[in-house]
């Protein structure tokens, strides 16, 4: 399973770039460690607490809220936020800037404090890898794990901050990953990173797993495939240029918003967004065409009838088609010339990691295995 994050020689080199992009656009912003050292203490921590809950306030009533000593001790800590995360207005009241209010919504859902674990609960979709009944979902470190007791598979790994867990059921938390990641595979496919907004990059690379020459380091190798197989699985990779978030799940994922997959459920009395993205139905199949330039054939099939989409090397669909056929049961085909190729897919980001994986021709999602791809964000 890859970990998501941009190789070392390529995160150095954003890192190099944004700065200098960063002191050209504003030669007074503090460095990151500065930004973060004025967050330091309870009695900074309790001025933004205070005017997140209320604001604007006065000097007076910042004072009283964060149950301060001293106003002379009090005046010092508020001066370390002022510019940053608080400022003054013209009537001497203070408020959040954006950075403040940022940094009070990351307090209040534990984003750097809670760790969030569960026991496994029972799911009711099948093993997309087996097709048998046994999924179960299993939280560690704000970290959803839904794997296959029968056949011991890893179907997904999947990250949610820790506030998507409260006050939340087995039901309900999984519903609630189910619609975070759609919405951060929809975000990434329109080119807005949903952690940043910066611009994102896309690409389709072949999955490699890790018995067939994985590098180690966590990552797929592009341009490769299973070993001796020139049309093995491959996953679509978003990244972002500015964060460098990233995440990798099946092609067939990132097209479950597209108009014509879209109208076809519609045509066929389906919704596409009734089955959860771990198993979004057997009917779904991906298919190398050509790796030179790339080509992807991602077909559904309901009730006898095929839609057919065609993927290029940057992730854009460029045609489609639909196609009648009587030939065979709903989900046992593919595309009419060659084979189906089993998919998995997975995804991951700097601040969690996600995985979407699909085998057996059906898409499923998973944030560790290797295999036909995983999802991870």
């Amino acid at each position: 399973m890859t970990s998501g994050r941009p190789d070392e020689g390529r995160a150095s080199d954003r890192k190099s770039t944004d700065g200098a992009a960063t002191a050209a656009a504003d030669p007074d912003a503090p460095a990151p460690s500065d930004a973060f050292g004025a967050l330091g203490g309870e009695t900074r921590l309790a001025v933004v607490k205070a005017l997140d809950e209320a604001s604007p306030r006065t000097f007076s009533d910042l004072v009283d809220a964060a149950d301060a000593d001293t106003s002379a001790g009090f005046a010092y800590h508020l001066r370390q936020l002022t510019g940053r995360f608080v400022r003054q207005r013209a009537d001497e009241r203070y408020e959040l800037t954006d950075a403040g209010r940022s940094a009070a919504r990351a307090l209040a859902a534990g984003t750097y404090t809670a760790s969030v674990d569960r026991d496994p609960v029972d799911l009711d979709e099948p093993c997309p890898l087996c097709g048998e009944e046994g999924l179960v979902a299993a939280v560690a470190d704000n970290v959803t794990e839904i794997g296959c007791e029968r056949c011991g598979g890893t179907v997904l790994r999947l990250a949610l901050p820790p506030g998507g867990y409260a006050d939340r059921d087995a039901d309900g938390f999984a519903d609630a990953i189910d619609a975070h990641h759609r919405r951060r595979i929809e975000s990434f496919d329109d080119g807005v990173c949903p952690e940043c907004a910066g611009t994102v990059s896309t690409r389709i690379e072949s999955v490699v797993d890790s018995a067939d020459g994985d590098s180690g380091n966590g990552r797929h190798d592009p341009g490769r495939g299973h070993e001796g197989d020139e049309y093995g699985p491959v996953q679509a990779v978003y990244e972002c240029d500015t964060c460098g978030a990233d995440l990798r799940c099946p092609v067939a994922l990132t097209l479950l918003n597209h108009p014509a997959v879209v109208s076809f459920y519609h045509d066929h009395d389906r919704e596409v967004r009734d089955r959860p993205i771990w198993n979004v139905g057997s009917e779904w199949r991906e298919r190398v065409v050509s790796r030179d330039p790339w080509c992807i054939v991602v077909s559904a099939r309901l009730d006898g009838e095929d839609l057919v989409c065609y993927v290029a090397g940057d992730g854009r669909v460029v045609d489609h088609r639909r196609d009648s056929r009587d030939d065979g049961p709903e989900g046992n085909c593919g595309v009419a010339d060659d084979g189906p190729v089993d998919t998995t897919a997975d995804a991951t980001s700097d601040a969690e990691s996600e995985t979407v994986e699909a085998d057996s021709g059906a898409v499923t999602a998973d944030d560790t295995a290797p295999e036909s791809g995983t999802a991870e964000s």
